[in-house]
């Protein structure tokens, strides 16, 4: 597994090779124009020589007598030398590549060789280095000339590379020492900031190790300027809280589970133990087995939404998302429902209206509305009604149950979707309720990216809303 200390490491040597390409491209550059620059100057003073033997043709007549050029050609009384103390030499070659003059800088050479004449004959410039007799580099400019009278020269200008040399090293040394000193630099840097980057993130995993069940209630603190590290640490704190008000809603739901199933086991376990007492007779026997059975039943109707919970609570719920047309499907479902309401006198309505489809399980939306319209029916008395509105509001489908029911106290209606939360009026009207119908149904609302809602006024009845995303036109034509 890779550290951010190794990350660290890796950079200093991307630093590196960025240095070292940075450092060959700039030496590049200057070599070239180093080069260039000699070359022009060379090429100045081979024109400067090639005009001063056009003005004076009969210059090699006379050399003999110690007349030389070299100052005149060398040197300039409005221009200073660019580059001081380098040395230049002239000659001047026949065309068959004889010497016919030399300047007092200059080395004798008794001719040149074929290849340089064939060379300039060809291009009438010719660039050469060669090392000097004293193994310093020379940059040598050959060039063609034909002055009066058609005679024809090659004039040779010749200058020492040594400060050449000198600057491309000097060049050299300050890349190297430059580079190493901001690798230096950028190295100690680093491991100044991985240090003040990794203390933060020590001490916020050495607290989370450390962190146990009992500790749910703290928070993280780490001292650091930098609002990175203070976001990190608010949303480890905000994974925290959730994990807490999960673990307590998951505490809870345990033991209000475990003391709802106690009941019917401890009545399971009295009947039998009163049974075992002392003989009874087959009509007491009978008695004690359908008490039993009663609350057999009972933990059946706890264990059933209890197993549906845990479906919905899972990392994926249990739904198959698919187009549904919800006018067809509740219709169906207010049809099954029509007997149960004219025995307890109850008026059960639909009341549609066009609405888009929308993306649902059936199986679990039908279950959403049984809950409700159980409910519904349950607790309206007899002469009530209980009706079911389909209609669309804004980029939603709601799915309205209105009842004529007792109503729900304000106080009773944030706590409505707790599981097992239940009305004192509730109790006493339907001891066998579970409290988890609605809880159920918040949970399938929310698979569905929807939501419930409730309004009541006690004495008037209640109104529960659910409402999915509305499928809009372009998801439905794909």
């Amino acid at each position: 597994m890779k550290s951010l200390r190794s990350l660290i490491s890796w950079s200093a040597f991307i630093l590196l090779a960025g240095l070292l390409v940075f450092s060959a491209l700039v030496y590049g550059a200057s070599e070239l124009l180093l080069q260039r620059f000699v070359d022009g100057r060379l090429l100045v003073l081979t024109e400067t020589l090639a005009e001063f033997v056009e003005q004076y043709p009969a210059f090699f007549e006379q050399s003999g007598n110690g007349t030389d050029p070299t100052n005149e050609l060398t040197e300039s009384s409005t221009e200073p030398h660019v580059l001081p103390d380098v040395t230049h030499a002239l000659r001047v070659f026949s065309i068959d590549g004889s010497l016919l003059w030399r300047s007092s800088h200059a080395s004798i050479h008794a001719s040149l060789p074929p290849r340089v004449l064939e060379q300039v004959r060809l291009n009438n410039l010719l660039f050469e280095t060669h090392d000097a007799p004293d193994g310093t580099p020379a940059r040598h400019l050959f060039r063609f000339f034909t002055g009066k009278g058609r005679m024809r020269y090659i004039l040779q200008t010749e200058t020492s590379l040594l400060h050449y040399q000198e600057t491309l090293n000097g060049l050299v040394f300050l890349f190297t020492l430059g580079s190493g000193a901001t690798l230096i630099l950028a190295w100690v840097g680093s491991l100044w900031m991985a240090k003040k980057v990794m203390a933060p993130i020590e001490a916020l995993c050495t607290s989370a190790e450390t962190m146990s069940e009992a500790d749910l209630g703290k928070r993280l603190v780490v001292d650091s300027p930098y609002r990175e590290f203070r976001r990190l640490t608010q949303a480890v704190n905000s994974v925290l809280d959730q994990f807490q008000r999960g673990s307590e809603v998951q505490r809870n739901f345990c033991e209000i589970a475990a003391h709802e199933m106690k009941t019917p086991l401890t009545i399971l376990q009295g009947n039998l133990e009163v049974a075992l007492m002392k003989a009874r007779t087959t009509e007491e026997y009978h008695e004690v087995l359908l008490n039993n059975l009663q609350q057999v039943d009972r933990l059946i109707a706890l264990t059933r939404p209890l197993l549906t919970l845990a479906k919905f609570t899972s990392s994926k719920p249990p739904v198959h998302l698919v187009p549904l047309d919800l006018e067809p499907l509740i219709q169906e479902l207010v049809d099954e429902l029509m007997i149960l309401a004219d025995d307890r006198e109850i008026t059960l309505a639909f009341e549609p209206r066009p609405v888009p489809p929308v993306l649902g399980d059936a199986q679990w939306l039908k279950q959403a509305l049984i809950n409700l319209l159980d409910n519904a029916l349950r607790y309206t008395p007899s002469g009530g009604s209980v009706t079911v509105r389909l209609q669309t509001v804004g980029h939603e489908v709601a799915i309205e149950v209105a009842d004529t029911g007792h109503g729900i106290e304000p106080e009773n209606i944030p706590h409505l979707f707790e599981r097992f939360y239940r009305t004192d009026w509730a109790r006493a009207k339907d001891a066998a309720g579970t409290g988890l119908g609605l809880p159920i149904v918040k949970e399938i609302m929310e698979a569905h990216g929807g939501s419930i809602s409730v309004t009541s006024e006690v004495n008037k009845g209640s109104v529960f809303t659910l409402r999915v995303p509305a499928l809009t036109q372009q998801v439905a034509s794909a």
